[in-house]
């Protein structure tokens, strides 16, 4: 039931096969599985606007659309769009999920 990861070192990466199989026996529960696949995540790499741009014209979705399926305002997506601010944390997440799996992983 895991899924695949990419570890952040070796060390890390040994720890995610051995949890994987401990899981697979059943020593380790689904919940404490989750956590452990969470922390072998790599980072979610930023958003520039040119990207943000893209991904929203890719879509074919608004400005207006786009933040309201981020749960972010019109003035944050207009200001990532021209360089003025970043996407972080959830926003990010969201983005990269967008990009990832499209619109109906998120709605």
């Amino acid at each position: 039931m895991t899924t695949k990861t990419r570890a952040k070192s070796r060390i890390l990466d040994a720890v995610h096969e051995t949890s994987a199989d401990l899981h697979r026996l059943g020593f380790i529960d689904k919940r404490k599985q989750q956590k452990l696949d969470a922390l072998c995540l790599e980072p979610i790499p930023p958003y520039d606007s040119a990207q943000i741009r893209a991904l929203r014209e890719h879509l074919k979705l608004s400005q207006a659309v786009l933040a309201s399926v981020l749960n972010t305002s019109l003035s944050t997506v207009r200001k990532w769009e021209i360089g003025e601010k970043h996407p972080s944390g959830p926003s990010l997440k969201l983005l990269n999920l967008l990009e990832r799996k499209g619109l109906e992983a998120v709605l």
